[in-house]
């Protein structure tokens, strides 16, 4: 029988923490940072960013280069690569290719631009997004875009449809939102200057079974329309999806 490593301590012996590969964590961390910006980076910036030395993160990007998933451009800045993306659509396929035609309809029937927002690791993901053709302004809320959970009506209407096993999975009780409890009976959830300034936002829940805890959602500046009609829209879109997948 194997003996479990134990890590010296001045008390009682305690089990030593698991191992994990430092080098693994630093690339995705780097991946993780340029999704995060809207600019291609340095190698400088992105060694200060990860806390390392430049070599360190030069060594980090050539694996990433040789896999595609990073580029740099003629000037040394470094951005995502195409491979990246064509790994990402593998990712909630189904959801994603259910959801483009319907997020298009609302998008132009509301002039707003329409999106799907999934919860991951704690936090509203947006995984897919359509603007309105024809509209005065529009607002782009770019898949890959991250907000914590406790802000905004996606992430109401996410907390809405958590039980309470997946809540207490999360870990931070503290953030749940009095307004989660108020959505099934208003039918949609909605937030205003919360994730950006000056913006507004409705969102229904979206339940796919063995997808992610889901949200359908617009965003805009100004609307005609009522919340309620909004809310509306989006729970039959909900429903069309569901359906779809189902």
């Amino acid at each position: 029988m194997s003996i479990p490593e134990f890590a010296e301590t001045s008390g009682s012996p305690q089990p030593a923490p698991a191992a994990h590969s430092q080098t693994l964590s630093r690339g995705i961390r780097v991946l993780e940072i340029l999704a995060d910006t809207d600019e291609p980076m340095t190698i400088v910036a992105l060694a200060a960013a990860l806390g390392v030395h430049r070599s360190i993160a030069y060594r980090i990007l050539r694996t990433l280069e040789d896999h595609g998933l990073v580029v740099r451009d003629p000037a040394g800045l470094v951005r995502l690569g195409a491979r990246l993306a064509a790994l990402a659509r593998g990712v909630s396929r189904d959801l994603q290719a259910a959801a483009l035609p319907v997020l298009t309809r609302i998008a132009n029937e509301l002039g707003m631009t329409a999106f799907v927002a999934v919860l991951d690791q704690g936090e509203i993901f947006t995984l897919v997004s359509i603007e309105p053709r024809k509209a005065h302004a529009t607002v782009a809320q770019q898949p890959g875009t991250r907000h914590p959970l406790h802000r905004g009506a996606p992430g109401i209407a996410i907390q809405s449809g958590l039980s309470a096993a997946q809540w207490a999975a999360l870990g931070h009780p503290e953030t749940r939102r009095s307004e989660a409890g108020e959505v099934s009976a208003l039918g949609y959830a909605s937030s205003h200057d919360e994730v950006i300034p000056g913006l507004s936002a409705i969102a229904v829940p979206l339940l796919v079974p063995g997808e992610s805890p889901a949200s359908l959602a617009v965003v805009y500046i100004s609307s005609l329309h009522s919340s309620t009609d909004i809310g509306a829209v989006l729970t039959a879109a909900a429903r069309t999806i569901v359906a779809e997948l189902g």
